[in-house]
This record gives structure tokens, C-alpha cells and sequence, in this order.
């Protein structure tokens, strides 16, 4: 019986991470998922046999990885040698689906396609930075949360599994690097055709060839957008039709993706296949209905926080649509409709300004009334990237019992898994108001909040506590609670903060809000 085959489900290695269940086994290096006893969660933990020649090699490469801190990657959490005969490296876990496991079933739309891959691409990017490679680069090795985030596993495997004392020259960097951006590529092709360049992989069937040249996406599935499909021949072709640039940047290919990926009607401009000597072209396979929505197909729209060379923002990638869209007559078109938008703004904006001095005037003697709530954002300070949920903030407003804005789902704690204070959403009155009391229907309980107010000077959405003036502090609310506030409160924002969240299953806490009724005096 081999080495590696000594440990089994159960043990308990270290005295704290007790093996659950094995993952892979290849390269002589086993990958098992386990459980961490002192802190309570599940671990990743990679073993290799302490008299395999590559053993210490194993242990140097994880301890230098640690020098890549995209959060894209799962960190190494801890190194132990020698532990029953084996070397460990101990990584996060992460509750996720393997992208192998949705392109079996379908391919991913142009918009989360281009997102998924400017996230590894953005990833690879970084450890690019710190001479860090990841040379096996498949579908496998992407990982969808449920929220829509993006997890590369096995960065420097396939370095720490080298044979001993094999050295790295200049040149073989280089082709480790062109390795990872022709994967990037390949994973594109493969997201929104679910086949893979070059052969099979990850239970993927090979791309179609024509005389020895890899068919373009366009070609092989209908509905794959023309700004994805130049890019995957960008990366790809040898050379690229069209005379066009090559990617040979992993972070090039990452600012790329950021300007295409939007969903069109595309015409289908390709020849027709039925002559090509390709039986398994994709357009002839049957039509699979997946069994329910795949997550992270169509996810909150959260990103992680953006690496150098930023990514563009909305303004870039306007422009770069409008290059396209004013050229010939179009051009004309365009441009008279711009000045009547400008005009129509500018005459809206001197409205506002006339009626603003009577609607910000606060008038003691009026009844209490409901206050109109103009607009509603999420506040989320002590996010990675200031944001939770955003897309859904309007349905805690909108009126419907049905709808509402839910938190991310927090582990371990009802205090938002010990990670945050809280988080909440704000309320734009559309001008100062006097603020008399606030009504909340909540979903499930118990609820722990507070209720804030912004100075009545502040004229922009907050988005910190620094300013912030505490009004109301409610523990255990049900699903029905009205408050009432201190008299005398003006202010334009009322911010909604959830400090303990209900439990939606075990082990798991989230919170939503879904009406908000705010009454007081204009």
C-alpha cells in the first residue's frame, strides 16, 4: 500500500484539522477537505509524502505564494512538516461550484462570461507581478460563490510539483506566462461555448478545427457577442484575423474584457456550417435544459477590490460605444440627440433649483404625514468594496411586502459573522426633513438595528458613520416594528443599520428589509 494512502477520513492532523473528505489525488500530492477544530470552519489542506524528493520544494513554493494577496486566491493559512509522515499546507476553503460543473450543463451569457474571465485574468495578472505562475489553468480551477464572486485554486501547484532541481531560466518564464494567457483564452472560448481549445478537458468536449484552424466562437454557438468573440482570437489566433493587436498580458486582457462582455442582438453574419467537415459542431447538439439556474450565472453585482491597471469605469466604457455608434450618418443622429438630452437636462436642473428653496423649508404646523423616500442605496462602510447588494435596495422601498433588500449571508455569527458592525441601507428623503418615527417589516427574527441621521448641512449620500448621529437602538425586533424617534430630528438622510441578523439556516444569518415607512413633518 502507497504512502499516501495512510491517511484516511477522520484523522485529526496537527491536533485541530480532522480530514472529511478526500478531494483529488494526482502528482503523487493528495488535496482533502477538512475541518478546523480550534476555529470552527473547513480548511483545504494539500499532502505530500515527507520522503517524496519534492517534499521541501512543496513547502517553499506555498510559503513564497503567500507574496500574491489578490483575495481571488485562496490563501495559505498554515504550513506543518513532517505530520505523520506527510508535509501539509493548509489553504481556505471555499463553499463554491467548480466552472467544469456549469459548463457542463450551459454555456454562460456574454456579460458574466467577460466578468468571470477579467477576474481570473486580473487575478493571474497579480501573481504575474510577483513571479508567481499557475500553469494549469482550466475550468476546474475556477470557482462561483453564490454571490458571484471568482476563486482561483491551484496557483503554484504545478511549480511546487516540479522535478527536483530542475531551474528555472528567463525563457521558460516567458512560456509559463504565454501559458497562462493562452489558458485565459481558453477559458473565454470555452464560457461561452462550453468546448474547449485543443482537446479534452474537465469533462469539456474539444473545440471544432477547420483545416487545422481553431473556429472562432461566433462559429460554433449563435449569440456570442462580437467584442468576446475578437477578444478570444486576439488571444488565440496565430496570428489574430483582421490584423488585429494580440493579447499577450494577462492584465491586458483583463482591462479588455472590462470594456466588452454587454449582451446583444447579434446577427448571425457567419457562413453557414452545414458544408464544414465538423459533425460535433455545437450547433448541432442537442438542447439541455439545465436542472434549475446554475449559480452565479446572473449574481449580485459585487466585484473584489480592483487591482492595477484599474479597470475602467462607466464614462471609458460609454466612450469607447460611442466611437462606434457616431460613425457615418449615424454620427448626425447621435449628436442631434445628445443636444436635445442637454437641453431637456438643463431646463430639469432649473426646476429643481426653483422649487428647492419651498420643498427644503421644514414647517412646524403641518401634520404628520408619510415622507416620500426618493431614493434608497446600501451602505456598507466596512466592505471590501463598499458595497452589498446594491441592485436590490429600491425593492425595500418599493411599496410590495413580497420584495425587499437582503444582506450576504454571514457564517458562524449572528453578528454578521463577526466580520462587520453591520451594514444597512440609507434613505434620501429628497430634501431636510423633520423625521418623527420609522416603520420596518423585516423578514424572519430576531433583528438587532439602529437607526442614524445625517446632519442637516449634509446635502450627499453618506457613506460612513463619522458624520452620523444615532437616534434610535431597537434589540430583537420581530418582523413588524415601529420607532419612534426624539423629537426635533432634521435631516435629508436616514440610514437603517443591522447589527445582528436572523438565522435563515444553520449555522447561516442574513437580514432583509422589506417596506420602510418613514413619518414626519416637510
Amino acid at each position: 500500500m502507497s504512502e499516501r494512502r495512510t491517511l484516511a477520513s477522520g484523522d485529526v492532523l496537527a491536533r485541530r484539522y480532522r480530514l472529511q473528505e478526500l478531494i483529488s489525488e494526482r502528482h503523487g500530492s493528495t488535496t482533502w477537505r477538512a475541518h478546523d477544530q480550534i476555529l470552527n470552519r473547513n480548511v483545504g489542506i494539500e499532502v505530500i509524502s515527507s520522503r517524496d524528493p519534492r517534499a521541501e520544494h512543496f513547502l517553499r513554493a506555498a510559503r513564497e505564494s503567500t507574496a500574491v494577496t489578490d483575495p481571488r486566491f485562496l490563501r495559505v493559512l498554515d504550513l506543518v512538516e513532517n505530520e505523520r509522515g506527510h508535509h501539509l499546507v493548509i489553504r481556505e476553503w471555499a463553499r463554491a461550484f467548480g466552472l467544469d460543473q456549469l459548463l457542463a450543463q450551459s454555456s454562460l451569457p456574454n456579460r458574466r462570461a467577460a466578468t468571470v474571465v477579467a477576474e481570473v485574468a486580473e487575478a493571474i495578472a497579480h501573481a504575474h507581478e510577483h513571479g508567481t505562475y499557475h500553469r494549469r489553468l482550466t475550468p476546474r480551477q475556477v470557482l462561483l460563490k453564490q454571490s458571484g464572486a471568482v476563486r482561483v485554486v491551484g496557483l503554484g501547484v504545478a511549480t511546487a510539483l516540479a522535478p527536483v532541481g530542475r531551474q528555472d531560466t528567463l525563457s521558460d518564464l516567458q512560456a509559463y506566462e504565454q501559458l497562462d494567457v493562452e489558458a485565459l483564452g481558453k477559458l473565454l472560448y470555452a464560457c461561452v461555448t462550453s468546448r474547449w481549445p485543443g482537446g479534452d478537458v474537465d469533462g469539456l468536449l474539444a473545440a471544432p478545427t477547420e483545416h487545422d484552424r481553431l473556429l472562432r466562437p461566433r462559429q460554433v454557438r449563435a449569440g456570442v457577442s462580437r467584442d468576446l468573440d475578437q477578444v478570444a482570437d486576439r488571444i488565440l489566433g496565430s496570428p489574430p484575423r483582421h490584423h488585429a493587436t494580440p493579447l499577450r498580458k494577462a492584465a491586458d486582457i483583463g482591462r479588455t474584457l472590462r470594456l466588452t462582455g454587454e449582451d446583444e442582438d447579434v446577427l448571425d453574419d457567419q457562413p453557414s456550417l452545414a458544408g464544414i467537415s465538423s459533425p460535433d459542431l455545437l450547433r448541432l447538439d442537442p438542447v439541455i435544459v439545465p436542472g434549475g439556474p446554475p449559480p452565479g450565472l446572473e449574481p449580485p453585482r459585487r466585484r473584489p477590490k480592483a487591482y492595477e491597471p484599474a479597470p475602467p469605469t462607466t464614462f471609458e466604457r460609454g466612450k469607447e460605444r460611442a466611437k462606434g455608434a457616431a460613425r457615418g450618418d449615424r454620427g448626425l443622429i447621435l449628436l442631434g440627440v445628445v443636444g436635445a438630452l442637454v437641453i431637456m437636462t438643463l431646463i430639469g436642473v432649473l426646476a429643481s433649483r426653483a422649487g428647492q428653496h419651498s420643498s427644503d423649508a421644514v414647517n412646524d404646523s403641518s401634520p404628520l404625514r408619510v415622507l416620500p423616500i426618493q431614493r434608497a442605496t446600501d451602505f456598507d462602510p466596512q466592505g471590501e468594496d463598499g458595497q452589498e447588494n446594491r441592485a436590490d435596495t429600491t425593492f425595500a422601498i418599493d411599496g410590495l411586502p413580497e420584495t425587499g433588500w437582503r444582506t450576504s449571508t454571514y457564517l458562524g455569527s449572528a453578528a454578521l459573522g463577526g466580520l462587520k458592525d453591520g451594514v444597512g441601507i440609507v434613505l434620501d428623503l429628497g430634501g431636510v426633513r423633520e423625521v418623527d418615527s420609522v416603520r420596518l417589516r423585516l423578514s424572519g427574527a430576531p433583528t438587532s438595528l439602529v437607526i442614524y441621521a445625517a446632519p442637516e448641512s449634509m446635502d450627499k449620500t453618506p457613506r460612513s458613520r463619522g458624520d452620523l448621529s444615532t437616534v434610535a437602538t431597537v434589540e430583537g425586533a420581530g418582523s413588524d416594528a415601529s420607532i419612534s424617534l426624539r423629537s426635533g430630528i432634521l435631516t435629508r438622510y436616514v440610514v437603517i443599520w443591522l447589527t445582528s441578523l436572523p438565522e435563515v439556516e444553520p449555522g447561516s444569518f442574513r437580514g432583509e428589509i422589506r417596506d420602510v415607512v418613514i413619518r414626519g413633518r416637510s
